[in-house]
């Protein structure tokens, strides 16, 4: 263990596990440093932090947070950031409204206390810049390393409890944010940005955006590296699989008949049926006519809504680990094994697998952390899915993904996407969405856009800057289609359009 004292971009000092001082040359800057801390200690942990956070250091929990060697993490103690909340007027991810209070996925990084090991830093090409100020090199190492399937998170567990004293977080200039969007994102994004100040905030920033032109994107390459975590997340094997269905017979069969079929058995096949005739029965005579090698809970239902069959389905789970099913969904036979395989090499509780149509092929290949969740295709840990449930505000319409994936982040649990485990999805044409639920505001005259669900996620999860950047984003896309003798009605239909699915949204 090496820990790397500093206060205002300047190390102060370099210990090692017994906190005694390590005798090395200090570089003036603190990334450079880093780095050849890296090389002479190939084998460590390096922790950074602001000395007047020294004492506050949890080393009991240093094993557990960087359980493999492919972590980054830092905590900022006053919950600000180098990097200002403007930018959630060009990044809608769900890395950008950071909850504090638990472990979060984020590149959004701090100098207050963090770490990292030496076999990361010294799997980075030497194409790395090593910016002078610290929190801007953590944030850029972050931001560009996520996609590569490098673990990045906020850890609040990497302090004992909450200092008494805080370190004032100096706020990234506009010249640096400018700077950082046109290092990092496509160029279209730093016009959008300037867009968003002008229309939100009224200020032309224009010195920042002239200057930004002479900046290229950064692109950044890690050497391979073999992932093996510490953390023993799978014990028993057990795995209950969760299934809604309505009025898909022949493909629910076929489902039950891959399952059938599986290296690691599932203990539990969890069927919701929904048919909203009130004298209708069960059409799934295979259920008990046929033998199946695992035991089958079959709830039979007039209520449709697969929000609320999923919950159903929750209720009814005993194993370890939950498959979240969809009833036309196709598989090889090595897919549950292959989930837990991947869970223990990473050490995670959370996975969302490549759910593709017939003849389609993943677009990514690395593991990494995602802002996606695909309620019928993705792997969760039993004791971490029962802290959640499916938000019946959002059945019949769309988001209901979206804000579970955001409960589970919410409650410390981290979504990876493994596009290695495939799943195929037939999409079925029957089933699903037949028994279309009347909204609220079907009747309106006018229809509120976006969808006021989607709207009701975005409400509950984003930024207010995320929320105008895609209002922003959604107004563009719309008015490309519109003639150009058609813009000013368009505008203010759009305004209105927009207030009516607030208006919707906060009903819900």
């Amino acid at each position: 263990m090496i820990y790397l004292i500093h206060r205002d971009n300047t190390i102060l000092k370099v210990l090692n596990s017994e906190f005694k001082e390590v005798a090395f040359e200090i570089k003036a800057s603190i990334s450079i440093t880093l780095f050849e801390l890296a090389i002479k200690h190939p084998e460590e942990l390096i922790l950074w932090c602001h000395e007047a956070y020294v004492s506050y250091i949890n080393k009991v929990d240093l094993d557990v947070i960087f359980h493999h060697k492919q972590i980054l993490a830092s905590f900022s103690v006053s919950g600000k950031y180098y990097i200002s909340d403007d930018i959630g007027y060009i990044d809608q991810s769900v890395f950008v409204n950071v909850n504090k209070e638990v472990c979060y996925p984020t590149w959004l990084m701090s100098s207050d206390v963090g770490g990292v090991s030496a076999q990361f830093l010294n799997s980075i090409t030497k194409e790395v810049i090593k910016f002078e100020n610290f929190d801007y090199f953590l944030t850029s190492m972050a931001k560009l390393t996520m996609s590569e399937g490098v673990f990045c998170y906020s850890e609040p567990k990497l302090l004992i409890e909450k200092p008494s004293v805080l370190v004032e977080v100096q706020e990234i200039s506009k010249h640096e944010l400018f700077k950082f969007v046109k290092q990092h994102y496509k160029w279209v994004w730093v016009w959008m940005l300037f867009l968003c100040y002008a229309i939100f905030e009224r200020k032309v920033i224009l010195l920042p955006l002239l200057k930004s032109i002479f900046y290229k994107r950064i692109i950044l390459k890690l050497k391979e590296a073999t992932i093996q975590s510490t953390n023993k997340v799978v014990s028993k094997k057990e795995m209950d699989i969760i299934i809604p269905t309505i009025g898909r017979k022949k493909y629910l069969y076929d489902v039950l008949k891959d399952l059938s079929n599986q290296t690691v058995l599932p203990k539990n096949v969890i069927i919701v049926e929904q048919n909203p005739l009130p004298e209708s029965v069960t059409e799934l005579d295979f259920l008990t006519t046929e033998s199946w090698p695992f035991n089958i809970k079959h709830t039979f239902t007039h209520k449709t809504g697969v929000c609320n069959a999923r919950n159903i389905a929750q209720k009814q789970v005993e194993s370890e680990w939950v498959f979240l099913n969809d009833d036309d969904n196709r598989f090889v036979e090595n897919l549950i094994e292959s989930v837990f395989d991947k869970a223990n090499q990473f050490g995670i509780v959370a996975v969302t697998t490549a759910c593709l149509q017939v003849g389609e092929e993943p677009t990514l290949s690395q593991v990494h952390q995602t802002g996606i969740f695909g309620s019928g295709s993705s792997f969760v840990k039993t004791e971490f899915l029962n802290q959640v449930s499916f938000n019946l505000a959002l059945e019949f319409g769309y988001g209901e993904d979206f804000d579970f994936g955001m409960a589970l982040r919410n409650k410390g649990v981290d979504v990876v996407y493994c596009p290695d485990i495939r799943i195929t999805h037939l999409k079925a044409p029957f089933g699903g969405f037949r028994t279309k639920l009347k909204q609220l505001w079907d009747d309106e005259v006018i229809q509120p856009k976006p969808s006021p669900t989607v709207m009701y996620a975005f409400l509950k999860h984003y930024t207010k800057k995320q929320l105008l950047n895609y209002k922003l984003v959604l107004f563009l896309r719309l008015i490309k289609k519109e003639s150009i003798f058609n813009y000013w009605s368009f505008v203010k239909a759009f305004k209105i359009k927009w207030s009516a699915s607030l208006y919707w949204a906060k009903k819900l």
